[in-house]
């Protein structure tokens, strides 16, 4: 547990609105009706007061592991006897296919093989250019917008489309890249809420209302990576050279152990995901962090303080100089967690602790809880950046921070989100300063796959060239 003694007291941190652990069970109809309308609203206080708990509810035998040593076990001692549990497949795989976040058994450890080289070291490094030509642009166009109204998730979509054009698909989408922004939310949107049928395990043939309204979105998607492959494979055909992208990586990438490449379902699929997962991960927790920085004025100026300082003579960040805003980054994903849980299922009994887990009964590691518990942080609720500093990062137990999940199929890309949030967060930190609408209403968090503060997050640029002149305290409206 980080202590008192490893991290600075403020006078007054900054605590995020968000509800309130409830302190009575939910009957099956309240349950339901609060996992679809926001699934962390369920949780209870017993969760994020003891390390394990168990209970037979709507979903059978539920068991919620809060312990590091546990966590380590479900994740990665024993990780063979828990899949991916029914209700999480029945929810994304549709959508998403079987790509890295819905494959199961063999398919899923082939693809896993085939994609990791493509996400090492060297090839995340390489994309920092375009990460920092991506962060860059969405400053100008912020800064351009001095004393302006300016809706930050939707600028948070737009760069982070921007990187993937930049690192995935760098011949380009050939389609606006607002209305593939507006596609994802309106797809997770749709798939997001927990439909009663999948709970009870109807099979997946009877139509699911989100799963009908999130189709638009899906075909849109199809097509996009349709137009993509087609255009790559006809640039190679032709005695092109193809772009060093991920795109190419993908369509180029083999198994290690069996010399195979991917499928084209297997690529249509995990281009599906980068897209829509791996895009609205990062475009959320950079939201979040311009929220909580607006509300954070020390933190906010420690930030413009070290992106003052490290931006190079090209205009660009490297991720060595940017500690603090790796850190806010960090901190930004404690509390609101771009998985708010990961769920899995027991292939044969199992004993966790004292806990007995029946086979086939669900066992649950809620980021949304892990990172908020009482017995594992200082003071749980409230934004402290420097927890994640590297002078105090060892005090925090390996499994209670699992922003990009742990074991085998720890997030594959959590690397790339991870350097991309941080340099376009001192891009924008360099460049302007963001405060929440006077009138906007209270920011609060919205369970639809991801986390994404609920109404977007109306904002007032700010460009800092005219720091310390005198400002008009009524922005004029913008185009939001």
């Amino acid at each position: 547990m980080q202590t008192d003694a490893t991290l600075p007291r403020e006078t007054v941190r900054f605590r995020p609105e968000v509800p309130k652990p409830r302190t009575e069970d939910l009957s099956l109809f309240g349950f339901l009706r609060a996992a679809r309308e926001n699934p962390i609203t369920t949780w209870m206080r017993s969760h994020f007061e003891q390390p394990v708990v168990a209970a037979d509810g709507v979903l059978g035998r539920v068991t919620v592991v809060s312990d590091p040593a546990f966590i380590r076990y479900l994740f990665v001692e024993n990780a063979r006897n828990y899949r991916k549990d029914d209700l999480q497949r029945r929810i994304l795989a549709p959508g998403l296919g079987n790509g890295l976040l819905s494959a199961e058994g063999e398919e899923w450890k082939n693809q896993r093989r085939t994609i990791a080289p493509i996400f090492s070291a060297r090839h995340v490094t390489s994309f920092s250019d375009s990460m920092n030509l991506a962060g860059a642009r969405v400053a100008r166009r912020l800064a351009r917008r001095d004393g302006a109204y300016v809706e930050a998730a939707n600028e948070m979509t737009r760069v982070s489309l921007d990187v993937l054009e930049r690192t995935i698909f760098t011949q380009g989408l050939q389609r606006d890249p607002d209305a593939v922004g507006r596609a994802i939310t309106r797809f997770l949107e749709a798939i997001g809420p927990i439909d009663p049928l999948d709970v009870f395990g109807v099979p997946g043939f009877v139509p699911r209302i989100g799963r009908l309204r999130a189709r638009p979105a899906g075909r849109f998607f199809e097509e996009v990576v349709d137009e993509l492959i087609e255009r790559r494979r006809t640039l190679t055909a032709g005695g092109g050279e193809a772009p060093h992208d991920l795109l190419t990586l993908l369509l180029t990438a083999s198994d290690p152990e069996t010399g195979n490449g991917l499928t084209d379902l297997e690529v249509k699929a995990n281009i599906v995901t980068f897209i829509a997962a791996g895009h609205e991960t990062t475009a959320n927790a950079l939201s979040w962090a311009l929220y909580c920085l607006s509300q954070d004025e020390a933190s906010r100026e420690r930030l413009e303080t070290e992106a003052d300082a490290a931006i190079g003579a090209d205009g660009h960040f490297a991720l060595a100089d940017l500690p603090f805003a790796k850190a806010v980054m960090e901190e930004t994903m404690r509390l609101f967690p771009p998985v708010p849980f990961m769920s899995r299922q027991a292939i044969r009994e199992d004993r966790i602790g004292r806990i007995k887990i029946p086979k086939n009964s669900t066992v649950m590691v809620a980021p949304w809880v892990l990172h908020r518990h009482r017995t594992l942080w200082d003071d749980p609720d409230a934004f402290v950046p420097d927890r994640f500093l590297p002078e105090n990062r060892d005090a925090i137990p390996r499994f209670a921070y699992l922003p990009f999940g742990a074991g085998p199929r720890v997030c594959i890309g959590q690397s790339f989100s991870l350097q991309e949030a941080t340099i376009v967060l001192a891009h924008v930190a360099h460049a302007v300063r963001l405060d929440l609408a006077a009138d906007h209403p209270p920011v609060v968090p919205l369970h639809r796959v991801t986390l994404r503060p609920q109404g977007g997050l109306r904002m007032v640029a700010r460009a800092r060239r005219k720091a310390g002149s005198e400002r008009s305290s009524s922005p004029s409206p913008g185009l939001f």
